[in-house]
């Protein structure tokens, strides 16, 4: 998604091709070419934001292109903090924290029960791990990416990330690690909600 609202050509570059007609170093012509590329660039912005959850739907059901794509970050955030990893057994594993996640994280320091989460966006993983929270900045669709949570031995499995697609395939990837874990996860619709209780997940 961020790749397509790139696409479309910015405000700037009339700035810039307005400032070099009057510099003298672009042609009139160039100005029409970059007027011409920006109409086409914002009528196709549309379809692009449009095709690419199909593209990732697609990409995601291939293991082979997952890993091509979705590359390790490659940074400190990847993996629990090695002083925390040692806490990771009995514990929660949470999958996204926004208003849900973040809801249930709070419930589980009331009771005083170990977690950790994995989430997308930087600057909460950032925040998590300045509380000492083993925390991951990745997405857990990931293959190999749960490998690094325990979920072996984990209690139990929340899935808090929006989309269906992407719950699915980390409750599939969680059950080939720890078939017996207890998995629970936000759905967004009736349809949904069958499937997940059809697959033992609450």
């Amino acid at each position: 998604t961020e790749s397509a609202s790139l696409a479309q050509i910015g405000e700037f570059s009339f700035i810039l091709a307005g400032l070099g007609m009057s510099l003298g170093l672009l042609p009139a012509e160039g100005n029409s070419l970059i007027l011409a590329g920006a109409i086409l660039s914002i009528t196709l912005n549309p379809v692009a934001f449009q095709t690419v959850p199909a593209i990732e739907r697609y990409i995601m059901k291939r293991p082979l292109l997952t890993r091509l794509f979705d590359r390790p970050r490659g940074d400190a955030l990847e993996s629990p903090d090695p002083a925390t990893e040692s806490r990771l057994h009995g514990h929660a594993v949470i999958i996204g924290f926004g208003r849900v996640g973040s809801t249930i994280g709070q419930a589980l320091d009331r009771e005083g029960t170990p977690y950790v989460v994995v989430e997308q966006n930087r600057e909460v993983v950032e925040d998590l791990r300045a509380r000492d929270v083993p925390a991951l900045y990745d997405n857990a669709a990931r293959p190999g990416l749960l490998d690094h949570v325990h979920l072996e031995d984990a209690k139990v499995l929340v899935v808090a990330a929006p989309g269906a697609y992407q719950v699915r395939q980390i409750v599939e990837l969680a059950r080939r690690v720890n078939p017996s874990i207890d998995i629970v996860a936000r759905s967004h619709s009736e349809g949904e909600q069958q499937f997940l209780e059809r697959q033992g997940v609450g």
